[in-house]
């Protein structure tokens, strides 16, 4: 279990990453004149990202879950494609990446990277990786609680995101 703690604090330290990565593009976005969309439920996403990461270690320790070798490596490998596909989303919105929703005027709609193919691939990668992470060490509870309570977050928040970005035109294609 002292390695899964240590999968476990890893994502907590590359959650902590993109909070810098996030405050960086939110003072980027303000400067240019952003508006932020939805503040009065980011602090419950903020609760429910630190409750996932809590509850992967509680329950693991504390109901003593087992690591299925077939199950569990499996879960790092889907946790590790989250991670990729959340670094891909960072890296092809740039600055205007954030964990809050500052839309920024006169900037074109992004369509390349994962956002050719999903409207939230950034979203994806959270459900991948909320379910994934508890499941490495079989924290079901942890994974099903935070899986159904993200989906009504996300509701929430894809709803906010999707009214912020309405009036913003796709960028146009390259010939």
């Amino acid at each position: 279990m002292i390695w899964y703690t240590a999968l476990v604090l890893a994502v907590a330290g590359e959650r902590l990453a993109e909070l810098v990565v996030a405050l960086r593009n939110t003072r980027w976005s303000l400067a240019r004149g952003g508006t932020e969309a939805g503040r009065g439920h980011y602090p419950a996403m903020v609760a429910l990202h630190t409750a996932l990461l809590a509850g992967c270690l509680a329950e693991t320790w504390l109901a003593g879950r087992p690591f299925l070798p077939w199950f569990g490596w499996t879960m790092v490998a889907v946790v590790a494609a989250a991670q990729g596909l959340r670094w891909w989303c960072i890296r092809t919105l740039g600055h205007r990446w954030n964990t809050r929703v500052i839309v920024v005027p006169d900037m074109p709609l992004v369509t390349g990277g994962p956002y050719r193919w999903l409207r939230h691939p950034n979203y994806a990668a959270v459900a991948a990786e909320g379910l994934a992470l508890p499941l490495v060490h079989g924290a079901w509870v942890t994974a099903t609680v935070f899986t159904a309570l993200n989906a009504v977050l996300m509701a929430v928040r894809v709803r906010c995101e999707d009214r912020a970005l309405a009036p913003v035109r796709p960028m146009a294609a390259r010939p």
